[in-house]
């Protein structure tokens, strides 16, 4: 996995899980990414409250991906292993805070920036819908192709389950 890839892949992983929570389409029922649960965090997890809030909608989504999808399926909340480490370490960063604060102050300005990273790409797809190979990763075409699947059910208030296989 490139250095330069992996950010455009968290960023799509925080999108999708900030939209996916009950305060925007519901796809999940935590509220990790409201106001509120930063004062309910703090004080248990003083310096990591974001890298809370962060497992806490990966873990969510992760489940409710994994219900619909077959073993052994790779999607945005369940990459390879060295994927997810290096995400890890890369949300801790400042960069991914700065991101949060600006691109998920509302479900408005969160699907912008799902339709920056789609680009042209159009997905159009309900339920479980392959997208490529896990080692096309790296390639933007296939994160395009993600965020577009995503982008799409958000705006015709649909699910769907963005899938490489392995």
């Amino acid at each position: 996995m490139t250095a330069t890839g992996l950010p455009t892949i968290l960023k799509t992983r925080l999108l999708v899980g900030y939209l996916g929570e009950r305060a925007q389409h519901a796809w999940w029922p935590t509220a990790f990414y409201e106001a509120s649960s930063r004062l309910f965090l703090e004080p248990v997890f003083s310096r990591t409250s974001r890298l809370a809030q962060y497992h806490g909608v990966l873990e969510a989504a992760r489940r409710l991906h994994d219900e619909h999808l077959s073993v052994g399926r790779y999607h945005l909340f369940r990459l390879p292993e060295e994927v997810e480490q290096d995400l890890h370490n890369l949300v801790q960063r400042p960069e991914a805070d700065e991101f949060a604060l600006q691109e998920m102050r509302s479900k408005d300005d969160a699907l912008g920036s799902l339709k920056d990273l789609a680009g042209a790409v159009s997905v159009t797809s309900v339920g479980p819908t392959a997208i490529g190979n896990i080692g096309d990763l790296d390639s933007p075409n296939t994160v395009q192709a993600i965020a577009a699947a995503y982008l799409s059910a958000f705006s015709q208030d649909d699910k769907t389950y963005p899938y490489l296989v392995g």
